[in-house]
């Protein structure tokens, strides 16, 4: 009996936003991380062009070209095989449509396409996480659930070991090389650039965290790491639409969502004054 294909159902949601909420980016790892991210926000207009026309979100197709080609664009954006024929690996045959050389941007709305991105509606955070685990294959939830798939979650605290070397060959010790596709959108979110995406749906007490940032315990130190700065981070992460990164460096980011949430920045702050 074929194993079963999940669905997005509410205790997945939950399992996906968690996961990302408490995604944390590994400190050797982030030179690698910063190179994908740069490389899909700088190519953001060619993405905005191809996701414009199917109702995508630009940093959906961002990612899914570096997962799958390595954000080169001479080749197909299905899987990585190059523009100048039609693409031989699975999914082969690609495009249907057209002769051959084709421009990444009619190779890309055919993968997307092929993939239904066009007809899917719900990029939240679980949403765009499901789609993307379904895309590559429910390996590793159905048959090693104890090994978060890399693919989403190479790089982060949530994957060290355990993957896939080949089409149904396991490897516990393997190590992925690539980035994952949540960690990049945890940075791309940790960087403001996921328009409109909350992080969750609910709001903690703010007791503690405005009683030790209002008493000076905490201030605008942009520079140094801050004990207790981590927890001041992680406690604004909980709200709807942040992303900081968790570095107890406690900056102008930091200060301005702080604003956002209390009415006003973190004492040091120079523009308090």
């Amino acid at each position: 009996m074929p194993a079963a294909k999940p669905t997005l159902t509410p205790a997945l949601r939950n399992e996906y936003q968690s996961l990302f909420d408490t995604c944390q980016i590994r400190t050797e790892k982030r030179t690698f991380v910063k190179k994908a991210v740069d490389g899909i926000i700088s190519a953001r207009a060619r993405y905005t062009n191809v996701g414009d026309e199917l109702n995508v979100p630009w940093y959906v197709v961002g990612v899914i070209h570096n997962m799958e080609g390595s954000l080169d664009f001479t080749t197909h954006l299905h899987n990585g095989d190059p523009l100048s024929a039609r693409t031989v690996q699975v999914p082969a045959g690609r495009p249907h449509k057209g002769n051959p050389p084709f421009t990444w941007e009619t190779s890309a709305v055919d993968a997307l396409t092929l993939q239904g991105y066009d007809t899917w509606a719900d990029w939240s955070i679980p949403g765009m996480l499901f789609k993307w685990e379904r895309y590559n294959g429910w390996g590793y939830r159905n048959y090693h659930p104890d090994v978060k798939s890399p693919y989403l979650w190479s790089f982060t605290n949530h994957h060290s070991r355990g993957k896939y070397v080949k089409d149904g060959i396991w490897d516990p010790d393997a190590v992925s090389k690539q980035v994952g596709a949540a960690c990049i959108l945890r940075r791309l979110a940790e960087l403001g650039e996921l328009d409109g995406v909350d992080s969750n749906t609910t709001k903690p007490d703010l007791a503690k965290a405005l009683a030790d940032a209002e008493s000076g315990l905490l201030r605008y130190a942009p520079d140094a790491v801050t004990p207790g700065g981590i927890a001041l981070q992680a406690f604004l992460n909980t709200f709807p639409g942040i992303f900081l990164r968790e570095d107890g460096k406690l900056g102008p980011r930091t200060s301005d969502t702080y604003k956002q949430i209390f009415g006003h920045y973190l004492l040091g702050d120079p523009r308090s004054h």
